[in-house]
């Protein structure tokens, strides 16, 4: 593990934040590394864009009429705000589903204003508002759509995960047997991997020519509809929504619990992965833009241009600067882009 970033409060140095970076091109080969590479992670929420995959296969996105903002609230872990619930439900809706199929769980929405608004107005949790509603309708309406069963469709046997774990293999470059599972926080199974291995499933994302046709056409989709309509795959305030409404000619990319990330650079095969060891979700943010601009994706400039994560002061419940976020990392070459 090597240190990522260092939070002082006053002049000392409070927190140390470490983690693991890997970025791979398509073949698997190492280009940078910070850390261990090779640490086996959860891609959590991070591999909601290849689960999408074999949804756009399916057939059932035109069956259904799915659009391709609709489509980006599959690949999406969403605020709840008003406009994603109304997608999911529009999803639902046009395959003759309801809300109460969906086995996410009922949560409220995770962007605090959406949540406020239901609590007054006194409406209780439900699925429709978990993050994870848009990808389990898309699982819904793919297992409809084929004519499998509705009911259990998050149990590993169900053909909609076998499915899924099918093109997860094909993606990361390795066999089934080689994915790790354990269920994730919406239910469904979650997929483990060395680091390295995720990002080689996102640089292949990135370059859909290496599919055969049909699959080609269907990363195409996916990537496409997340970088048309950011705000479906996250919404206000989220890095992603940002990173992709800013540069998303150069980029996808997917945030994942307990502090994972994920990008692929359009079109270069190559992809990045990171995994901050301590869940510190709050560190991503200011760690990937630094990742992006040591590759040279993005300019020092460019990513100025995103003001809501340029910030790195620490407050206390005054609002007055207590202390700071400051990342103390570079990169490890390791071959040639």
């Amino acid at each position: 593990m090597a240190d990522i970033a260092y939070q002082y409060r006053g002049e000392l140095v409070d927190q140390v934040h470490g983690g693991h970076i890997a970025v791979t091109d398509h073949t698997g080969r190492l280009l940078w590394k910070l850390g261990d590479p090779e640490r086996l992670t959860f891609a959590r929420s991070s591999a909601k864009p290849i689960q999408a995959v074999p949804v756009a296969e399916s057939g059932a996105l035109e069956h259904y009429g799915i659009t391709q903002r609709e489509l980006a609230v599959i690949c999406a872990s969403h605020n709840g705000e008003p406009f994603h619930v109304k997608a999911v439900e529009s999803i639902l809706h046009k395959a003759g589903l309801s809300p109460d199929q969906l086995c996410c769980g009922s949560e409220y929405p995770m962007y605090v204003p959406a949540e406020d608004a239901l609590k007054i107005a006194g409406i209780p949790r439900a699925p429709i508002y978990c993050d994870c509603s848009g990808k389990h309708a898309g699982m819904l309406i793919t297992a409809r759509h084929l004519g499998e069963p509705l009911e259990n469709y998050i149990s590993p046997d169900h053909p909609v995960q076998r499915r899924i774990l099918s093109v997860f293999a094909d993606m990361c470059g390795v066999e089934e047997s080689e994915v790790r599972l354990a269920v994730d926080g919406c239910g469904v199974p979650v997929h483990a991997l060395p680091l390295s291995r995720l990002a080689q499933g996102y640089a292949r994302m990135s370059l859909p020519s290496l599919f055969d046709p049909a699959r080609a056409a269907a990363v195409r989709r996916v990537t496409s509809a997340m970088t048309a309509h950011p705000e479906m795959v996250a919404g206000s305030e989220r890095i992603c929504t940002q990173l992709m409404a800013a540069f998303g000619e150069r980029l996808f990319c997917k945030s994942g619990a307990s502090a994972f990330y994920a990008v692929g650079l359009r079109d270069r095969g190559i992809g990045i992965a990171l995994k901050m060891e301590d869940g510190a979700s709050s560190i991503v943010p200011y760690a990937i833009l630094s990742v992006l601009t040591q590759l040279g994706v993005i300019t020092p400039e460019e990513a100025c241009s995103l003001p809501s994560f340029q910030d790195r002061n620490l407050y206390n419940n005054h609002h007055a600067v207590v202390g700071c976020t400051e990342l103390v990392f570079r990169l490890e070459p390791c071959g040639v882009a």
